[in-house]
C-alpha cells in the first residue's frame, strides 16, 4: 500500500525540479576556476556564469496579497578591475506613511579562490557582515561585501525578497555591464491578474516558454491556476556606455511587466489599471496631493499681491514670483510630483520637488496667469512609456507658464536657474503637460535653451618664454549657469582662481575679475591677467614650434564605441568659440601658419571651423565647435565620431616660429 504513495511522491518532486529552472548553490566547476579570460570578450574584467530569477504572486503570512522575489547569480571574476561586483545592495522599498515595507531574507553568499598551493578553497558570507541601512524616507537597503576577493575568484550569491507591491511585478535587465553566459527569469502570474509583458532593447531571448499550473494560488477559498513563464537569454555581450547617452535602462535587453486589470480573490471585484489619458487627467485632478495642492489659490492670494505689485506686465509678475520662490524655498533633496501640503512647505521655507514647483504653479495661477504643470521623467529614470499612461513613470515635476505665444517652463528648487531654464536632468525626451481645465498632451523636452561659452586670450610671447596678457571668458545660456554653479562651490573668487591654477600648472592667474555673478540674466563674465610658460628660453632658438589650442584642445574622442545602438543626446544645442592673439617678440616671425579648415555635421547637425589671420608682428587664430541639434539619431554617429575625429588631428599639427 505504501509503494504507489511513495511512487507518487517521487513523480510530484520530479514535476517540481523540472519545473523549476534554478541551478543548485554552492557549486563550482574545474574549468570555472581555470578560466582565465572570456572568450567572447576578452577584455571583460567579469562575466555572469549563471544567473536566475523568480517572482511570483501569492498570500503571505498576514493574509495579505505578496511578490516573491528571489534572486541567484555566480559571477567569475577575473581581475580587480570587476571587485565592485562583489559589494552587493538590495533596494528595499519603505513607506513609513502605512507601515508598508518590503523585507529581505534567505541571504547565502560564499566566495571560490585557489589558494597559494592551486587547491580551491572557499568563504561564506556571514550573517553580521549583512547591514541594513535606511536610505531615506522612502527607500532602505540591506548591504554586503563577499568576503576573499581576489583574481580569479569565483562569487556566488542568492536572497529573497517579500514585498507588499504584488502589484508592480519586478523588471529583469538581461544586459549588465559585464557579459554573460546565460541568464533566465521565471514568472508565476495568478489568473486573477493580467501583465502587459514588454521586451526592450535588441538581443533576441533564447527562450521564452509559457505553461499553465495547476491550482497554483489560494486565497480564502478562491482558487486560480497560475501562467508559469519564462524568458531565457544566452551569450548576452557587455552593455558599453558612452557619452551623451540618457539612463542605460532605455536601452538594456529588459523585460518589464504593466499591470493590466486584476480581480480581487478576497470579494470578487475586478479592477482596471491600464488607462487612458483621461483617467489619468482625472485621478490627478482630484488627487489632493496633487490637483488639491493647485487650487489652493486663496492660501496664496495675499503674498502674491504683494511680490506683483506694480509690475508693468505678465513677463514681468512671472519673473517676480519665480525668483520670490527661489529665494523663499530650500529644496530638501526629496523627489516627488505629489505635495502633502504646499502651506507647511512654505511655512518652513523647505520642501521637495512637488512642494516647491506645485506651489510656485499655484501662486503664477493666483496672480492671473495661465500656468500648467509639466510631469516629466528626468534622464536617470528613463523615457516614458507614451503608449500605456503610467504615473510612476514620472519622477518630477515642473510649472509651465504661457504669456502671449511663449512658453516658459520654470523649476524653483535651485536658486541659479535663470528664468526659463531648466536643469540638464529634465532634458529627457517628452514631458506630459497637465491642467486643472484642459485635457493633457505630450510637449518636447528637447528645449531651444543652449550652452555657449567664448573665450578671449590677447597675449604677448616674452624672451623668456611666457605668455602675458589677458583672458576674457562669456558664458551665456545653460552655460553661465554651469559657471556660477562651479565658481559658488567656493567661499570666495580668490579660492575658485586658486583652484584653477591647481588644475593648470603651466598657467597662473594673477589678477581676477567676474561680473554678473548674481544677475542670472546676463552672461557670466570672467577676466584674468594671466602668465602662461610655453618655452624654457626662447631666445636661444631659431626655430620654435607654437600650438595655439591653449584652451580646450580636443584629444580624445568622446565616443568609443565602433556601433552605437542608441542615439546621441547631448541635451541641448552648443557653441564653443575661442580666439587667440598673440604679439610676437621682436625679430620674430611666422614660419608655418597653423593648418585651417571647416567642417561640417551633415543636414546642418553643426560645424567646426578654424581660420588664421597674420598682423604686424602678430597673428589671430580663431577656432569655433558648434553643434545644432540636442539629438542625433544612431544614422548619424559614424559621422559625428569622424566629425570628432577630423577635429582631434587638426589640433595636432603646430605652426612654427622663426627669428627673421
Amino acid at each position: 500500500m505504501k509503494r504507489p504513495l511513495l511512487i507518487l511522491f517521487f513523480l510530484f518532486n520530479a514535476l517540481a525540479f523540472a519545473s523549476a529552472q534554478d541551478f543548485p548553490f554552492g557549486a563550482v566547476t574545474t574549468e570555472e576556476m581555470n578560466m582565465k579570460n572570456y572568450a567572447k570578450d576578452t577584455s571583460a574584467h567579469a562575466v555572469v556564469l549563471q544567473e536566475f530569477g523568480k517572482s511570483s504572486i501569492n498570500i503571505g503570512s498576514d493574509d495579505n496579497l505578496k511578490q516573491f522575489y528571489e534572486y541567484h547569480v555566480k559571477i567569475k571574476i577575473f581581475d580587480a578591475k570587476a571587485f565592485n561586483k562583489g559589494t552587493v545592495k538590495i533596494m528595499l522599498y519603505s513607506n513609513d506613511k502605512n507601515d508598508a515595507y518590503e523585507d529581505v531574507s534567505n541571504i547565502k553568499g560564499v566566495t571560490y579562490y585557489k589558494d597559494d598551493n592551486g587547491f580551491t578553497q572557499k568563504a561564506e558570507l556571514e550573517d553580521k557582515k549583512v547591514y541594513p541601512v535606511k536610505e531615506n524616507k522612502y527607500w532602505a537597503s540591506h548591504k554586503f561585501a563577499m568576503p576573499g576577493l581576489r583574481d580569479g575568484c569565483i562569487i556566488e550569491y542568492k536572497y529573497r525578497v517579500e514585498s507588499f507591491r504584488w502589484y508592480k511585478l519586478r523588471s529583469w535587465e538581461f544586459q549588465d555591464d559585464i557579459p554573460k553566459l546565460y541568464s533566465e527569469y521565471e514568472v508565476h502570474i495568478p489568473a486573477f491578474f493580467n501583465f502587459n509583458a514588454s521586451i526592450k532593447g535588441y538581443l533576441k531571448l533564447t527562450k521564452n516558454t509559457s505553461s499553465v499550473e495547476s491550482t497554483c494560488f489560494e486565497a480564502r477559498g478562491a482558487k486560480a491556476d497560475c501562467s508559469l513563464i519564462n524568458y531565457g537569454m544566452a551569450d548576452i555581450p557587455a552593455f558599453k556606455e558612452d557619452d551623451y547617452m540618457t539612463s542605460p535602462k532605455n536601452f538594456l535587453s529588459a523585460i518589464n511587466f504593466e499591470l493590466v486589470d486584476w480581480q480581487s480573490p478576497y470579494d470578487g471585484s475586478k479592477h482596471k489599471e491600464t488607462k487612458e489619458w483621461r483617467d489619468i487627467d482625472y485621478s490627478l485632478k482630484t488627487e489632493p496631493n496633487f490637483g488639491g495642492q493647485l487650487k489652493r489659490k486663496g492660501l496664496l492670494k495675499d503674498k502674491v499681491a504683494a511680490i506683483i505689485a506694480g509690475k508693468p506686465d505678465d513677463l514681468a509678475k512671472a519673473k517676480a514670483i519665480y525668483q520670490h520662490w527661489q529665494k523663499w524655498f530650500k529644496w530638501d533633496g526629496f523627489w516627488s510630483i505629489y505635495s502633502e501640503s504646499i502651506s507647511k512647505a512654505i511655512d518652513k521655507h523647505s520642501g521637495d520637488i512637488a512642494d516647491i514647483n506645485l506651489s510656485l504653479a499655484t501662486a503664477l495661477s493666483t496672480a492671473g496667469l495661465n500656468t500648467e504643470v509639466v510631469l516629466l521623467s528626468t534622464r536617470d529614470n528613463g523615457a516614458l512609456n507614451t503608449l500605456y499612461p503610467v504615473i510612476g513613470d514620472f519622477d518630477y515635476v515642473v510649472a509651465k507658464v504661457n504669456i502671449g505665444d511663449q512658453a516658459y517652463l520654470l523649476d524653483a528648487t535651485d536658486p541659479l536657474l535663470p528664468f526659463g531654464v531648466l536643469p540638464f536632468k529634465c532634458l529627457n525626451d517628452k514631458g506630459r503637460v497637465f491642467s486643472l481645465d484642459k485635457p493633457s498632451y505630450f510637449m518636447d523636452m528637447s528645449l531651444p535653451q543652449r550652452e555657449k561659452s567664448s573665450y578671449i586670450l590677447d597675449v604677448t610671447l616674452q624672451d623668456d618664454g611666457k605668455l602675458k596678457g589677458t583672458l576674457v571668458n562669456y558664458s551665456t545660456g545653460y552655460e553661465a549657469y554651469k559657471r556660477r554653479v562651479a565658481i559658488k562651490k567656493f567661499n570666495s573668487i580668490d579660492e575658485y582662481v586658486e583652484n584653477l591654477n591647481g588644475k593648470l600648472p603651466k598657467w597662473k592667474f594673477t589678477k581676477s575679475e567676474v561680473r554678473n555673478l548674481d544677475s542670472l540674466d546676463m552672461p557670466v563674465v570672467e577676466q584674468y591677467d594671466v602668465e602662461i610658460k610655453v618655452y624654457d628660453k626662447l631666445g636661444e632658438t631659431k626655430k620654435a614650434t607654437f600650438s595655439p589650442y591653449y584652451i580646450h584642445r580636443m584629444t580624445t574622442n568622446p565616443f568609443k564605441l565602433n556601433e552605437r545602438s542608441f542615439p546621441i543626446d547631448m541635451g541641448m544645442a552648443s557653441e564653443d568659440r575661442y580666439a587667440i592673439t598673440v604679439h610676437l617678440p621682436a625679430g620674430y616671425m611666422v614660419d608655418t601658419p597653423p593648418q585651417t579648415m571647416a567642417i561640417s555635421i551633415p543636414n546642418n547637425g553643426g560645424k567646426y571651423i578654424s581660420s588664421y589671420e597674420p598682423g604686424d608682428n602678430s597673428f589671430s587664430f580663431i577656432y569655433l565647435t558648434q553643434f545644432n541639434k540636442s539629438v542625433y539619431g544612431t544614422e548619424e554617429f559614424p559621422s559625428i565620431k569622424e566629425f570628432y575625429n577630423k577635429i582631434i588631428q587638426s589640433q595636432k599639427t603646430e605652426m612654427v616660429l622663426k627669428k627673421k
